[in-house]
């Protein structure tokens, strides 16, 4: 049987992953960060499964409030009858975002046990975030009063959808951000904030659930079994997360529309000096 402080301890953990999967200031590396001092009574095995199931939560939340770009048909009434009619433009944009998967996928299924083994640890997450902080800083200087070639989701073609999908690859490095180095990326190619934000969003879904479906298969194969205790571990981090990302997505496009990336640089920075200071006096 669970017990509360359990169940706080999830909550957390969702909140942490509901603001962090969408600012652009690394989920994975926070995530890394909060279990290095909030322990949950949980075996290894699934702890890692629950790290990253715990995202189709927030998966779930961009579902909901994007369904209407993002679902391909329309339900039309037309002469007393339903009729079905599907949508091109919607099917051409889940081809761009299937594309821009491509590159991630392919690395991360082959490099997956030597990324866990060998980066996931708090050193790598301090020093992506510095790295991409500084990153940050240096892309909104240069890229200042520029005017921006891809202002609407139409505008993001084929190779760009490949570039951003590439610039997505960088993520597979815990600390780097998957929406921090995918929106860089498209900034970088001449991709309005906006649009950037959006479509990484939308490139998250299959990403997220597929990199939960290899971490369920693989939990699967090592003969592991999910308790009762820990079915209600996942629901309440699931559903945690969703919640919270509703507003963190809100938060995030309301706030680039007047905003650049800076303050998140500086945050970027500012965290990651004092992961390493933990780290030299023995706190991590």
């Amino acid at each position: 049987m669970i017990n509360f402080i359990e169940i706080l301890k999830v909550i957390f953990l969702g909140i942490v992953e509901g603001i962090t999967e969408w600012l652009p200031i690394s989920s994975t590396g926070h995530m890394i960060l909060v279990d290095a001092f909030i322990k949950m009574n949980i075996s290894e095995e699934f702890k890692e499964f629950f790290l990253v199931v715990i995202q189709l939560g927030a998966i779930m939340a961009v579902v909901c409030l994007y369904f209407k770009k993002l679902f391909p048909f329309e339900f039309k009434k037309e002469n007393g009858k339903l009729k079905v009619k599907s949508n091109k433009d919607t099917w051409i944009l889940w081809a761009k975002v299937l594309v821009a998967c491509v590159p991630a996928g392919i690395i991360g299924l082959l490099f997956d046990d030597i990324l866990d083994e060998y980066l996931y640890n708090p050193i790598t997450v301090a020093l992506m975030l510095i790295l991409y902080g500084v990153l940050y800083l240096i892309v909104e200087n240069k890229n200042k009063g520029k005017n921006t070639k891809i202002n609407t989701l139409k505008d993001i073609t084929f190779k760009t959808a490949a570039i951003i999908g590439v610039f997505q690859v960088l993520a597979l490095i815990p600390g780097t951000s998957r929406s921090g180095a995918t929106i860089l990326g498209a900034i970088l190619i001449g991709t309005s904030r906006d649009i950037a934000a959006e479509f990484t969003f939308f490139l998250a879904i299959p990403v997220m659930f597929g990199a939960s479906l290899y971490k369920l298969l693989k939990f699967i194969v090592k003969g592991a079994v999910i308790a009762s205790s820990e079915y209600v571990i996942l629901a309440v981090g699931l559903i945690t997360a969703f919640v919270v990302s509703i507003f963190a997505i809100k938060f995030l496009m309301n706030y680039i529309k007047k905003n650049d990336f800076k303050a998140f640089g500086i945050y970027r920075i500012v965290l990651g000096l004092l992961v390493l200071a933990a780290m030299f006096v023995g706190i991590i």
